[in-house]
């Protein structure tokens, strides 16, 4: 029996007062944002040593959950291999060892070659993290980068994979590209709110020079590089969360001076791959969901464009990927994934099937341009990650590889769901489900409901180790695609965003008593859980909604709105005006303030129980 035998913390009230549109704001708790107070850190080791002695019953439990968890990973692995160019590379997990070892082997060749073990350079940092693996097209050289400060200021550095030597370093980058030369490389970097900015290009056989390549000045906007897939060219985007833009440079005379695609529109959203003198462009002009168009490199403008894939009122088009003979086109249709594939030689194009109701596709590793085969990779909620073969002339798939799960785990004893719940203004929510085959579905169960709805981000519907431990005690799992995710397309996002976030919260309550008048969960053994922009979610559903559930996970929550979208200086903030709204603007403000959970606290019956560590309370 869970019982609170001691005092928590009390954090002390400083009260500070702001004034904006009128409306006057009291913050007990500004003073928690000084991170360099000691009293700040004093109250957060407070909270720390009173939530070890609340959970300390629970020791013996977490180390046999933990076992339980470990005891179903293969530690000792091997990824599928992929070809690039000359080589085969892979990636090897060792029991005991914390980090991928990337490997390679020559094609014809059983010769292995270490690329980078991230084992050995962690050696020696309290924190270490491995950013990008980017080899260059001949092979030899291997830029890579790591942080090993947990604050994402990831070190770029040239390594020369035939000596093992690093060769060359860079600074501070988030992501780089090859061109085609193997010297010229175009990097990507941050200004001092961690906003990619910039694009620069440089040289192995120069690297204290640099080049200003794209500079983008709107807080709006981050910048990235990539190439298309025939390596004709490399491409500079930037965008915002409505517009994007993007400028191309030969890959074979990166010297040269960056070409605009299409010129920046408000609200005008693309991206693209390259084809014999075409671009393949994923645009939402007059289509909310994105079509398809091919156009000329020499004049790409709209009077230009060919349709190759037309709007569909009821699916998204999420990416356009090029190959010598066929387009892949990744989709979503009612909250599904789903790949097209368009045959050039014919003109036809065909869907992919999938057997289960609920599942997560995305292409994995395709590096080669003039190939018949597609590698994917694909999951749900009761089949571990599958790395599959597609043959894009007959759509036939090939299992390569399954993820190993140990302990005598059977797919079969578990059952998947996709189902609606109707939302007050009549919108059919999707919801995925899972459960062990022997729970009853007679409103007995407890259950776990996931969401997250913010950024157009879909969740992907995968599986997870940790759920069996969960399904295997009478456990039902739900995600709820709630609006203002992708889940539906850009049309969903944005009917869960800026002044229409509260369909956000009523979806996800929706769901919630759904499971319960359903029978999947026990009316007083719901547990809501998030993170992040879902930790929003969960505060505004909880003060909207009290009764809701009986237990709240929450993760790094962004629950202060307004204080946190009225300081510009913080990293993200300029740039997801676009998503919450500005609450420099009175309007904005009022929608922000209707709903932030910081903002919205008042003495309420609530029935929940926040971020407690034991879900067998629930039962």
């Amino acid at each position: 029996m869970f019982v609170r035998s001691h005092t928590p913390p009390v954090a002390k009230q400083v009260p500070v007062t702001h004034t904006i549109h009128g409306v006057t704001r009291t913050d007990e708790y500004h003073w928690l944002r000084e991170k360099d107070n000691p009293e700040v850190r004093s109250y957060l080791e407070d909270e720390n040593s009173y939530a070890d002695r609340m959970a300390a019953h629970l020791a013996e439990k977490r180390h046999h959950l933990y076992n339980e968890l470990i005891g179903r990973i293969q530690q000792t692995d091997l990824s599928v291999p992929y070809r690039k160019g000359n080589f085969s590379y892979y990636m090897r997990t060792e029991e005991g060892k914390q980090y991928s070892i990337h490997c390679r082997k020559p094609i014809g060749s059983d010769v292995e070659e270490v690329v980078i073990d991230g084992n050995q350079m962690a050696d020696g940092h309290a924190f270490f993290s491995l950013g990008t693996v980017t080899i260059s097209d001949c092979g030899r050289y291997l830029a890579y980068s790591v942080d090993t400060t947990g604050f994402r200021e990831y070190q770029l550095h040239v390594r020369d994979l035939q000596t093992g030597q690093d060769i060359a370093s860079f600074g501070k980058a988030r992501g780089i590209i090859w061109a085609n030369d193997n010297n010229t490389i175009f990097i990507v970097t941050e200004d001092d709110a961690k906003r990619s900015d910039s694009i620069w290009m440089t040289s192995l056989s120069n690297p204290a020079e640099r080049t200003a390549v794209l500079h983008e000045p709107d807080a709006l906007f981050r910048v990235f590089v990539s190439k298309t897939r025939d390596n004709a060219y490399i491409l500079l985007g930037s965008a915002s969360q409505t517009t994007s833009e993007f400028h191309t440079i030969p890959a074979d005379a990166p010297g040269v001076a960056p070409s605009v695609v299409l010129p920046r529109e408000d609200d005008h959203e693309y991206d693209l791959d390259h084809r014999d003198g075409l671009f393949y462009i994923r645009t939402n002009k007059n289509a909310p969901l994105f079509r398809i168009v091919a156009a000329p490199v020499s004049d790409p403008q709209e009077e230009n464009w060919t349709e190759v894939l037309a709007a569909d009122s009821e699916t998204m088009r999420e990416s356009v990927d090029c190959f010598s003979d066929h387009l892949v086109v990744s989709e979503r249709c009612g909250g599904r994934p789903q790949l097209r594939v368009l045959s050039f030689a014919t003109g036809q194009d065909q869907l992919v099937a999938f057997p289960e109701p609920t599942y997560t596709v995305t292409l994995d590793q395709n590096h080669c341009f003039d190939t018949s085969t597609l590698r994917i990779s694909y999951s749900s909620l009761v089949t571990p990650s599958s790395i599959y073969d597609v043959n894009l002339d007959t759509l036939e798939l090939t299992l390569l590889k399954q993820t190993a799960i140990l302990g005598g785990f059977d797919r079969t004893n578990y059952v998947s769901a996709f189902v609606y719940a109707t939302s007050p203004d009549g919108t059919r929510v999707p919801i995925s489900i899972v459960h062990h085959k022997d729970t009853p579905i007679n409103g007995t169960a407890p259950c776990l409901l996931y969401g997250y709805g913010s950024y157009g981000i879909t969740i992907p519907v995968q599986f997870q180790n940790s759920l069996i431990s969960l399904l295997d005690r009478g456990f039902v799992y739900a995600i709820g695609h709630i609006r203002g995710g992708g889940d539906l397309g850009r049309t969903w996002h944005d009917a869960g965003k800026m002044q229409h976030k509260q369909n956000t919260f009523t979806d996800f309550i929706t769901v919630g008593d759904f499971l319960k008048s359903e029978g999947y969960a026990h009316s007083n053994r719901l547990a809501i859980r998030g993170g992040s922009a879902g930790g929003l979610l969960l505060g505004a559903v909880v003060n909207q909604r009290p009764d809701l559930c009986r237990l709240v996970m929450n993760y790094v929550p962004f629950v202060d709105v307004i204080n946190t979208m009225l300081d510009d200086t913080l990293p993200l903030t300029v740039g997801e005006y676009i998503e919450w709204g500005n609450p420099n603007i009175e309007e904005q403000f009022h929608w922000m303030l209707a709903y932030s959970p910081y903002d919205n606290l008042e003495a309420k019956d609530f029935q929940a129980h926040w971020c407690v560590p034991d879900l067998t309370i629930l039962r």
